[in-house]
């Protein structure tokens, strides 16, 4: 029922037409992303985490749909990559990308990796960092408090530019590249990746763009202006409330 209330409500927002039933009560946007969340592909640590990462607005943003072929660059634990999986439902695919240099740090990256392989509209990958295997016409690539890490010492110095390469090349013409991370503040260079694990979005917009990207948006919705921004993400006074930036770029075409 919920996945038929997914496909219903995204037939309604391409179609401009109201849907009968449930969907019709409420705009279709809602109903769509709040059917994805509702998902039981979804774990229940997954849903006590949608409030604080506003991850209906996330998609929205990133205008994920049914249908649609979204690579997850960097997963982690596959936070995001259980929602895509729900939200492209069995016409979609999702790749779940988890970068070697994390499955060799800890086992349980290399879990996260197995777990999303079991469903049945996502593959599971685990490249090196600084060269992502994605299949080609992709969507939409999309990465959530990761970027920072091209950027770490232990990595190649070259890691962001090669990433970003390899985003464009895997997208469509048309498609898009959805970056949201930690706010680090404004000049602070490439010198937060490291000490505290964030980065400014002005960094991230400069390299995006000399891969052949355009800003396509921006979103406020993961903004906390009672961050300073210059704690480490893991400290127990910012942890989870960090500020966060959304960027949204286009590939031309």
């Amino acid at each position: 029922m919920r996945r038929s209330l997914i496909l219903a409500a995204a037939a309604a927002l391409a179609l401009g037409t109201a849907v009968a039933g449930p969907v019709a009560a409420q705009s279709s946007p809602d109903v769509f992303y709040a059917a994805a969340l509702a998902d039981p592909v979804r774990t229940e640590a997954d849903r006590t985490r949608d409030a604080a990462r506003h991850t209906a607005e996330t998609l929205a943003f990133a205008g994920v749909a049914p249908g649609q072929s979204v690579g997850d660059m960097v997963i982690g634990g596959g936070y995001f990559t259980r929602v895509f999986s729900a939200a492209v439902g069995p016409a979609g695919h999702v790749t779940g990308w988890q970068p070697a240099e994390f499955v060799a740090f800890a086992a349980v990256y290399g879990q996260a990796l197995v777990d999303i392989a079991a469903l049945p509209n996502v593959t599971a990958i685990d490249s090196p960092l600084a060269a992502p295997a994605w299949p080609g016409d992709l969507d939409l690539i999309f990465t959530a408090q990761n970027y920072h890490d091209l950027h770490l010492t232990q990595v190649p110095a070259d890691s962001a530019a090669r990433a970003n390469a390899a985003a464009f090349a895997a997208l469509k013409p048309g498609g898009l590249y959805v970056i949201v991370d930690h706010f680090a503040a404004a000049g602070s260079g490439l010198t937060a990746p490291n000490r505290l694990h964030r980065i400014d979005p002005a960094v991230v917009r400069a390299e995006v763009e000399a891969a052949g990207f355009v800003l396509d948006g921006e979103d406020t919705a993961l903004v906390n202006p009672d961050d300073p921004l210059t704690a480490n993400v893991f400290d127990p006074s910012i942890r989870g409330h960090t500020s966060q930036f959304m960027l949204r770029f286009r590939k031309p075409g």
